[in-house]
């Protein structure tokens, strides 16, 4: 796999029991391209480390005066310089493929579970720490996956340059052979404590950014209320135990790297003392001294490589806890489905409220709890909360469907809809029935003035479809948002359209308008509204009361505002002492008729 070929046509289906097991799963997959980075690695490792014999022999070859010696070092420095000069360059060409691509299939793999989920993902895990998983934690887990094959290479380069040493002049190599695995092992007591504060550094890192994202994302919210300052200084707070947790667990690392010169530095010391007396004593050449003394001196740069693994798997390593965590979900219902990729059409009815949609009519639900509103709008679009609760549409359940059917067959439009950034042409080109355009959605929406504003605030264009949307619709007011969203919802005209509070942020004249432009636009079409507004609810076929999960009335909405008290409470939001009070004002109307016909029959 190469840059240019990505995206991954099948990013494949991940091992995500546990952090380690995605990173190993996620090497195999990538198993071609370690296996060049580790052959070019070895080509520039094996090269910087050629390069003390060739010193040595060159040596040797000067003291003994012989140029056809001198002449073949000299092509053998050029072999090694090219070697490496081209592993470095292919090295570096196949570590960063590698780590792209890593990063590239893990991002696939969190956009296709966060596309299966849909809003249940972030009523498992929380919006920021998704953000944080697919930005800063797919860098760390590339990170690692690319750093393998360079530690590999590195790891057989040292193996190899050690039994060279002791093949070339044993008295020197076996202390190289001995002194070097004992320079890697060191460190190895550090490590757990260096890891665990790494882990808690990111763990903090990951809660700031956590917090980070809910407070951007709420900041109009806190605006109002005047709680910026509250959360600021929660954000001050979170960013100081990063800084701490930082420096705690740079200080764990900068003395593994301190430990990692020192030894090298002992090691070379201890060689020539002893190189020193064999060469006094005759044992040993000049050139073999300098070549053992450089090959020690050239090692400390491949062993690098062994603090590098360590810190990248350090890092990596919450990174793929947290994102195998979000990986691991299920959605409550098969994705797959059972039965074929057709259609149904009829009634849509869930079996655990006993809530009856009939096709073609506009349905409007009453539910006294907004996050039940909330839940059985979900349950409606095909996402139960748990299993044996999917709704049926023409009596099949919808989770025996595939999921693109289901969802096509069924469209939920949420309390709080999200607007990319773009152009508003982008945002309304959506997937579609194509049998209701742009400008009749938008109308019925009521966005005239939204598209007025819209081409206000640009000098680039007198189109409202070219303006451009910021991210998240943040320019625009909340009204403004749920009624784009409403057209976006009506041109793809599904089946049936699912709607929680679509009219929420709008004055009451729009309101009417809106309500009335659904009804005409979705004719002949099943439309759902959980609404507790008397303008949606007149102007619906049928009205449903919910309460306490069940369905406790049917009917029209005049017929019971006036006949059901649970229904007028929640609908002309009436106390239970303006209830109260009402019906004394009743009981006395009833008590005048009744005294009225008396004195009429006497």
């Amino acid at each position: 796999m190469q840059i240019h070929d990505l995206p991954y046509p099948d990013p494949g289906v991940p091992d995500a029991r546990s952090g380690p097991r995605f990173l190993w799963w996620l090497g195999r997959n990538q198993l071609g391209g370690q296996l060049k980075s580790l052959a070019w690695g070895l080509l520039h490792f094996l090269s910087v480390c050629g390069l003390p014999f060739c010193v040595g022999l060159a040596v040797q070859a000067v003291v003994d005066r012989s140029g056809a010696r001198l002449a073949l070092t000299g092509g053998l420095l050029l072999l090694c310089g090219a070697g490496i000069a081209l592993g470095d360059t292919m090295l570096h060409r196949t570590a960063v493929t590698n780590w792209i691509t890593a990063a590239a299939r893990v991002q696939q793999l969190l956009a296709r579970r966060t596309a299966l989920l849909g809003s249940a993902l972030t009523r498992r895990v929380a919006a920021g720490e998704v953000v944080a998983v697919s930005t800063g934690d797919v860098e760390k887990i590339g990170w690692f996956v690319e750093a393998v094959s360079r530690f590999s290479a590195a790891a057989l380069t040292v193996v190899a340059v050690c039994v060279a040493l002791v093949v070339y002049q044993p008295a020197l190599g076996v202390i190289v052979a001995v002194g070097v695995p004992a320079l890697a092992l060191t460190v190895l007591p550090l490590l757990p404590r260096a890891t665990r504060r790494a882990d808690v550094q990111r763990e903090k890192a990951g809660r700031a950014t956590e917090l980070a994202s809910d407070t951007v994302a709420g900041l109009r919210v806190l605006r109002g209320i005047g709680g910026e300052e509250l959360f600021l200084e929660r954000y001050r707070r979170a960013s100081q135990e990063v800084r701490t947790a930082a420096v705690r667990s740079a200080r764990m690392w900068s003395l593994i790297a301190a430990i990692q010169v020192l030894m090298p530095g002992l090691l070379v010391i201890a060689l020539v003392w002893r190189g020193v007396q064999l060469a006094h004593e005759g044992r040993i050449a000049v050139g073999e001294l300098v070549t053992v003394y450089s090959a020690v001196m050239l090692l400390t740069y491949p062993l690098q490589h062994f603090e590098e693994i360590a810190m990248a798997y350090s890092f990596s390593r919450p990174s793929a806890r947290r994102a195998a965590r979000v990986l691991s979900l299920e959605r409550a219902t098969d994705a797959a489905g059972s039965r074929e990729a057709s259609l149904p059409a009829g009634d849509l009815y869930d079996p655990r409220t006993g809530l009856l949609a009939p096709a073609g009519q506009f349905t409007a639900v009453v539910c006294g709890d907004p996050d039940a509103a909330g839940v059985l709008a979900e349950r409606l679009g095909g996402h139960p909360a748990e299993e044996g609760t999917s709704v049926l549409l023409g009596g099949v359940p919808l989770d025996e469907l595939p999921l693109q059917t289901a969802r096509t067959a069924v469209l939920v439009q949420d309390k709080d809809p999200v607007l990319l950034s773009g152009s508003l042409r982008d945002l309304l080109d959506v997937p579609a029935s194509g049998q209701v355009g742009a400008e009749e959605a938008l109308a019925a929406a009521q966005c005239g003035d939204v598209l007025d504003a819209l081409v206000e605030g640009t000098t680039d264009t007198d189109d409202p479809m070219d303006a451009r949307i910021t991210e998240r619709g943040r320019s625009l007011s909340g009204g403004q948002r749920q009624r784009l969203a409403l057209a976006r919802s009506l041109i793809t005209d599904p089946q049936v359209l699912v709607l929680d509070e679509p009219t929420s942020a709008v004055d009451s004249h729009t309101e009417a308008r809106i309500a009335e432009g659904i009804r005409r636009l979705r004719a002949g079409r099943t439309t759902v509204v959980l609404t507790s507004s008397p303008l949606l609810l007149d102007r619906a076929d049928r009205v449903v009361l919910v309460h306490e999960g069940e369905v406790a009335a049917v009917g029209l909405h005049r017929e019971l505002v006036h006949a059901e008290p649970r229904y007028r409470s929640v609908v002309t939001r009436e106390t239970d002492d303006e209830a109260a009070a009402r019906a004394d004002v009743l009981a006395e109307l009833h008590e005048l008729e009744d005294l009225e016909e008396i004195e009429e029959t006497a």
